[in-house]
């Protein structure tokens, strides 16, 4: 199903250099003329969804233009970007992109409708890290999850939303560098997982951060880890990242702003400056930030390093769980 969300801009918006912003170029100023459509390639509610409608909304304002979600689920987020990347090139079609979007199904073998090099990037918004959460009472801690583990011999299970999706590529890292072996269980999303841990029926599950921490606050399930990069997400204070106990178990995916590849430079400038601007609302931030996610920011071309260096570190693996 689709949904068409308008996150309307306030009346009477200040412009860009009356907020102590540095002047911009006329062809800058006229744009944007309409409503910024932002499509986001999966249903209402997920973290995706949440992301592009709590930055799209203080975006409208900056813009002086309505900012419009457009859900366009499907094909491992290829339909949404398919779209993005035929759209015109006029900045007024812009894609909130997920790690699957832009780092492994361009990995894949499968055929796509879209290439990364179909998008222009505007700006990073935030990355998330997966959590590591066991079934209340199995473990409390990493090294408890790991005596347990090797106890079991490999039989505990994890849920698993496909050989290559993000999930899935995490329990990999984090299985290696712990040493451990688990058995995988195929689903088709979180929601199912988090149900079953709940109940009993599985022993873990590594998912982002909503989805994790909607299992601990049911009093059902133990956060032991995230698979952050640096700093300790603010929202679980106690709870360790991986990397603070061994190497290479960093893995995390990302939501960004990108546009179709032919888009005016001043069209990505001044979407860039009123994201980076709307993520400094100290509202936003938090709002991101209880959803276990690092805000990010920077200009385009950070972006664009970012893509490039998750591709890199994924291929092999990514290529090794696709053959099985």
């Amino acid at each position: 199903m689709r949904r068409r969300t308008i996150l309307h801009a306030a009346s009477g918006a200040t412009l860009p250099g009356a907020l102590g912003m540095p002047s911009i170029s006329r062809a800058s100023e006229a744009f944007p003329t309409r409503a910024v459509t932002m499509v986001v390639p999966f249903p209402p509610g997920g973290a995706t969804d949440v992301a592009a409608r709590t930055l799209g909304e203080r975006m409208a304002p900056i813009l002086g233009q309505p900012v419009v979600i457009d859900n366009k689920p499907g094909a491992q987020t290829a339909i949404g970007a398919d779209a993005v990347a035929r759209a015109a090139a006029d900045g007024h079609t812009v894609l909130m992109a997920s790690g699957t979007t832009m780092t492994l199904n361009p990995l894949l073998p499968e055929r796509l409708p879209y290439k990364a090099e179909d998008f222009a990037p505007v700006v990073l918004v935030t990355t998330l890290p997966f959590g590591v959460v066991v079934r209340k009472g199995l473990a409390e801690n990493i090294d408890g999850f790991v005596a347990l583990a090797k106890s079991r011999g490999g039989q505990l299970n994890y849920g698993s939303n496909g050989p290559t999706s993000f999930n899935n590529i995490a329990a990999a890292a984090v299985m290696e560098g712990l040493g451990i072996r688990m058995q995988e269980v195929g689903y088709r999303g979180d929601a199912q997982q988090l149900t079953d841990l709940m109940s009993g029926t599985l022993d873990v599950i590594v998912v982002g951060g909503s989805s994790a921490l909607a299992a601990m606050r049911s009093g059902r399930g133990t956060i032991i880890g995230w698979t952050g990069e640096k700093e300790r997400l603010a929202v679980t204070p106690d709870v360790p990242n991986f990397s603070e106990v061994g190497p290479n178990m960093v893995c995390q995916t990302h939501f960004g702003i990108l546009a179709p590849v032919r888009t005016p430079a001043a069209a990505i400038a001044r979407l860039n400056r009123a994201a980076l601007r709307a993520m400094e609302a100290p509202e936003l931030r938090q709002r991101l930030l209880s959803e276990g996610q690092y805000v990010a920011g920077g200009g385009p071309e950070d972006y664009a390093a970012y893509l490039r260096r998750d591709a890199d570190r994924w291929r092999d693996l990514v290529a090794r769980l696709a053959r099985g």
